[in-house]
């Protein structure tokens, strides 16, 4: 399997090989929707609550008497049939969102997504993405050389002058490998690895 070497144009320079084992595996639609969903998922937080019948304001009076109005009867007005009445199943904010998968599956999932990007023509590497200072224009002028507006850098190492240098343009996403996650290899339209990644994500997805 091989994959483009882009230059600082970002027009294809050469070719480099690259383990079949994760740029080169069959497309499994069905695994990578569930682990996109899980990661989604499972970054959920609790925080919305309702309120069951106990917890509304609410008077115990009857509201009217139980005969001779022609209505249903009723108790009370914090019943869940009534307006500003209580949820019968409310959400609490202690509710688990997280959904469990194997490490077998997601390793076979995120190589799934790296092998349809790489014959989509969405993957290509590059030598480095070092930077002399942490200037975003630098880099901004860099991708627009390159033609990149939408992409997904997997640096070997992200030093603190790439990280200063992106962390403000708005389509820009520089990561480390161990960080790559399946909704954002999915969400950016090109993804750039660097070649000394190459060989972490063989070592973690093969």
């Amino acid at each position: 399997m091989q994959l483009e070497l882009l230059n600082d144009q970002g027009q294809g320079s050469a070719k480099l090989d690259v383990p079949e084992t994760v740029f080169g595996r069959a497309y499994n639609e069905d695994l990578v929707h569930q682990i996109v969903v899980a990661y989604r998922a499972n970054g959920r937080q609790g925080t919305r609550a309702q309120k069951d019948r106990e917890q509304v304001r609410h008077s115990t009076k009857k509201p009217f008497k139980q005969k001779g109005t022609g209505r249903a009867r009723a108790g009370m007005t914090s019943s869940p049939l009534w307006r500003g009445g209580g949820r019968i199943f409310p959400n609490m904010p202690d509710e688990n969102f997280t959904q469990k998968i194997n490490k077998k599956m997601y390793r076979a999932g995120m190589a799934a997504i790296f092998s349809q990007l790489a014959r989509e023509g969405r993957l290509a590497v590059v030598d480095s993405m070092k930077l002399d200072s942490p200037k975003t224009k630098v880099l901004a002028d860099k991708f627009k050389a390159m033609n990149l507006e939408s992409v997904m850098v997997i640096a070997d190492e992200v030093d603190e002058n790439l990280y200063l240098a992106s962390r403000n343009l708005v389509n820009v996403y520089v990561v480390e490998p161990r960080y790559a996650d399946p909704v954002s290899l999915v969400h950016y339209k090109k993804v750039i690895v660097t070649k000394a990644a190459i060989d972490q994500l063989k070592e973690m997805f093969a």
